[in-house]
């Protein structure tokens, strides 16, 4: 195993950097969107990544996986973790955490893998299941400190030689590219005329009443129900520039910019699905959720009233239990504890609750053994997550695809960290969607819950049409 090569280069807005490569295919930003001033949650937002070029591309659907432009059949979370088994590289402690590794998105679908369950009437926009770019050179940026790298790994080499060969050429090529590079010009994104959903008013409050029969007749205690939200896409639409307006006038520490063409992912999200530090495991589930007010004192209102709520609180311990028990399974003895329950997070629109669940990854699991345990995240399934995740295939009309997901890396030397892919855009077909949804649990009112979808979409739907 060899360490990255690496280079400090001009610490600059990783936005602005980045934009003059997310035309191509393949390239992502992982973006704390630090640079907008937003003071993040302690250990979070400090770190911000992009990349380009990967030199493999990992796709799948249902059990068909493209891999080195090879077709093969089974798990990809199992081809996965054997390709992985491939990119070993040692960490280097002073640089960011992320240096070098597979990097994208996969989606809530992947679910399907994990267990025998019945899938929704539609995969109308047919997403793949997952899309993960290898990239053999990051560039890193650390907002504390005000400093950024070119990080280079040297793969696909592995002779000592050609590695080093590799590394640097590669290294030197991606510095003088960032060098030359000039911001691109971007045009504000034109309104979008009309929204649909998956889902009317009437339609959404009954699935969210048989979602509470269901919890009286003892199947679950709690279940995630969501609505799909689509546009169209009108011809040369700057998909960077909605991207740019989004992390603006929504900003979150767990934003990301996939450009996966055709398919492309637009993330604001403020939550933590799993962050694995050289096996020291961390997540951060987000249940209960108020609007801010532009006024002090009703804000601080709203606040308090999300703090006070019991049946917020009681949504939020249920994922934390839920967490706790996914993380068992792969985890020390003892080592999973709860070192922050009910903490009161505020961003651009909405006040939450989130709690912060850690251990320690036993020395015979990886990071892969880490996802199957756990995925997809208990916050947006539900409790029992296997029944609850058999509610929502029957109640909701479509695939989530993306949505409920994760978005993220996993590094060569060990290291992840992942989202959980809410208050995001994903674009198929030349259609644009986004989903919003929220935890029923046995005194829920389903007049109350559509509004909460409403006071959740109410961000992306501001970005998208005014």
């Amino acid at each position: 195993m060899f360490q990255p090569l690496y280079q400090e280069i001009t610490y600059n807005d990783p936005f602005l950097d980045f934009s003059s490569f997310a035309n191509q295919k393949g390239s992502i930003f992982l973006d704390s969107a630090h640079s907008l001033d937003h003071k993040w949650p302690i250990g979070t937002g400090r770190y911000s990544f992009w990349s380009c070029d990967p030199i493999y591309t990992f796709t799948s659907k249902n059990r068909e996986i493209i891999f080195k432009n090879q077709t093969l059949e089974g798990s990809p979370f199992d081809v996965l973790q054997e390709s992985l088994a491939e990119f070993k590289s040692v960490n280097n402690p002073n640089l960011p955490p992320w240096q070098g590794g597979v990097a994208g998105y996969f989606s809530y679908d992947l679910c399907y893998h994990l267990e025998k369950l019945p899938r929704p009437f539609q995969d109308d926009l047919e997403f793949d299941d997952l899309i993960l770019g290898y990239y053999d050179v990051v560039v890193a940026y650390d907002h504390e400190e005000k400093k950024a790298w070119v990080i280079s790994t040297g793969y696909p080499e592995n002779e000592e030689s050609k590695w080093l060969q590799k590394a640097k050429e590669r290294l030197d090529d991606f510095v003088m590219r960032i060098q030359d590079a000039k911001p691109k010009s971007l045009t504000p994104p034109l309104p979008l005329a009309d929204l649909e959903c998956n889902f009317t008013r009437e339609t959404y409050q009954q699935a969210v009443q048989k979602v509470i029969d269901y919890i009286y007749a003892g199947d679950v205690f709690q279940t995630n129900l969501s609505r799909r939200i689509n546009g169209d896409l009108p011809a040369g639409y700057d998909l960077l520039a909605l991207y740019q307006k989004l992390r603006s006038e929504n900003p979150a520490p767990f934003s990301a910019y996939f450009n996966a063409a055709p398919t492309y992912l637009l993330s604001s999200s403020p939550e933590r699905f799993l962050k694995s530090d050289q096996g020291k495991i961390e997540t951060r589930p987000i249940k209960g959720t108020r609007k801010r007010s532009t006024d002090p004192l009703e804000d601080a209102k709203l606040a308090r009233e999300l703090l006070e709520s019991e049946k917020d609180q009681a949504e939020n311990v249920m994922i934390v239990d839920l967490m706790r028990n996914d993380l068992s399974k792969v985890c020390e003895p003892f080592s999973v504890e709860v070192p922050s329950l009910l903490a009161l997070e505020s961003y651009a629109t909405v006040h939450h609750l989130v709690s912060t669940v850690v251990g320690t990854l036993k020395p015979e699991f990886n990071n892969v053994d880490l996802l199957k345990a756990t995925f997809p995240g208990g916050s947006i399934t539900g409790a029992p997550k296997l029944r609850a995740m058999e509610i929502i295939a029957e109640l909701e009309p479509s695939q989530r695809g993306p949505y409920c997901g994760s978005v993220g890396y996993i590094g060569f030397d060990g290291n992840m960290d992942t989202n959980i892919a809410i208050r995001t855009l994903t674009v198929r077909q030349n259609k644009i969607s986004f989903h919003v949804g929220g935890g029923i649990v046995a005194d829920s009112n389903p007049l109350e819950e559509y509004i909460e979808t409403e006071t959740k979409a109410a961000a992306l739907t501001k970005i998208l049409t005014k």
